[in-house]
């Protein structure tokens, strides 16, 4: 039986200076970690075809489907603020896109698939850490409602990986509104490729914001895009962990989870990536990084917003300045909200704020003391639950005015999120080829607002000696 996929492949209608056209490298002995059945089935796939044999080859790089044109995207970008002319897909391969039942393209990418052009001293591969991690983590954000690329299939390659000692190679088939990221527009910026960046610009225009109009309109709703997102992300504690102009996607979905994960106990200021030794990425620093992300954005659509340089900086400055009041108002309702306020006001803030401040100076668990306002818990994550005790008469005085307090919470905070010490878990147990905890805690996040008694111990925070303090992209 061979694999269909009803591919139309915009993106390789682009010039060929977009990207370089590159069958995967073959592996030696591909095997199925898993199918996401439920996100198959909304693209329109038969789940029991994806896991089949003629499938698991395909998304090992060992076969190429009807219709593919694989191909490695260029793009540049801002690595830790230090500018990179060139990156590019190094270990990733665009299958193709498709056309799913409810209208929606979708790219269908192979990450792990081998080395490129774009590769450097990269080997092109993933082991199986990385993998698991990012499937984890991206289908609990979809879980969430936080916009994400998704997680279709993970297989295994059946050769070795070196990262300090062998590891398991494996491939992930990666899904996404699209692959385009701030760093695309950079590439051409900076080879002052003008022809390109009009092409790119209609390309995401046409694919993402067909409301919009010119290089102005695309920059507004890709500012607005990422104000929404970065506010989700802070609502439920998660640091990307390495915010590069080539991990933004214009698509406003999170993109690249490598070092990324959710604090446990609050500080505004934590970082868990191994390779973020200054802490620009760093939880409270989301917001303004993605704003500088923009701006290197706006710099490169210049040419196309005004030939007079003076006026595209002023009209580019004032769309992006916008940011600042997008996403100070998802915040509020989204910290509203997880406080019991339906629709929260300004004049809510201090006493969001107030909270938070009280959570940073005991280090209190972020997911379970929100989580715990509605259950009357919250008061058990402080040392000194005194303080708490303080605000919470103020609290309770302003939940006085709201309907339901209780039901909006629950809504708001989730019981359980991907723990970092319940994913290393799993991939230890991935390991030594057992796959049950890795499908355990994938069944349990798929429903992270639920309370799922018969899986409580998932909620708790990680005991002593379980903490991981540290990420890693897996490259």
């Amino acid at each position: 039986m061979t694999l269909t996929l009803p591919f139309d492949n915009s993106y390789a209608r682009l010039p060929g200076r977009f990207f370089v056209r590159q069958r995967a490298e073959p592996v030696r002995a591909p095997g199925l970690i898993a199918v996401n059945a439920p996100l198959a089935e909304a693209l329109g796939l038969d789940p029991a075809m994806l896991a089949t044999p003629d499938a698991v080859a395909v998304f090992a790089g060992n076969a190429t489907p009807a219709g593919a044109e694989p191909l490695a995207q260029a793009y540049a970008g801002h690595q830790f603020g230090g500018w990179v002319p060139q990156l590019g897909d190094g270990r990733a391969l665009l299958l193709g896109e498709i056309v799913a039942p409810d209208g929606r393209r979708y790219d269908i990418q192979l990450k792990g698939s081998g080395r490129t052009p774009f590769s450097r001293s990269g080997d092109g591969r993933a082991w199986i850490g990385p993998v698991l991690r990012e499937y984890i983590v991206s289908e609990a954000m979809a879980a969430l409602g936080v916009p994400t690329t998704r997680a279709l299939a993970a297989v295994t390659t059946g050769e070795v990986v070196w990262r300090e000692t062998a590891r398991p190679g494996a491939v992930l088939v990666r899904v996404a509104a699209s692959h385009v990221r701030v760093g695309t527009f950079q590439y051409f910026a900076a080879r002052q490729d003008t022809e390109a960046l009009r092409l790119l610009c209609a390309h995401v225009l046409e694919r993402h914001y067909p409301q919009a109009e010119g290089p102005l309109g695309l920059l507004a709703a890709v500012t607005a895009a990422q104000a929404r997102l970065i506010a989700a992300w802070m609502s439920f504690g998660f640091i990307h962990g390495v915010m590069n102009t080539d991990n933004m996607a214009v698509s406003g979905e999170t993109i690249d989870y490598g070092p990324c994960a959710f604090m446990d106990g609050f500080d505004p200021m934590k970082v868990f990536s191994s390779i973020d030794q200054q802490g620009r990425y760093a939880y409270g620093n989301q917001p303004p990084v993605a704003l500088w992300n923009l701006a290197q954005l706006a710099s490169c659509l210049l040419p196309l917003i005004d030939e007079d340089e003076a006026a595209a900086i002023e009209a580019a400055t004032d769309t992006i300045n916008r940011f600042a009041e997008i996403y100070e108002a998802e915040w509020l309702r989204r910290f509203g909200a997880k406080i019991g306020i339906a629709s929260a006001a300004p004049q809510d803030r201090p006493l969001i704020e107030a909270l938070l401040s009280l959570m940073a100076g005991q280090n209190a668990d972020f997911t379970r003391t929100f989580r715990g306002l509605a259950t009357g818990m919250a008061a058990a994550e402080f040392r000194d639950p005194a303080p708490f005790a303080a605000w919470a008469e103020g609290w309770q005085a302003r939940l006085s005015r709201e309907a339901d307090p209780a039901a909006v919470m629950r809504r708001a905070n989730p019981a359980y999120i991907p723990r970092n010490h319940r994913i290393e878990a799993a991939i230890g147990a991935a390991l030594g080829g057992d796959l049950g905890p890795f499908e355990r805690l994938n069944a349990i996040l798929a429903r992270p607002f639920d309370d799922q008694p018969e899986w409580a111990a998932y909620q708790a925070a990680p005991a002593p000696g379980e903490e991981v303090q540290r990420t890693f992209c897996g490259t």
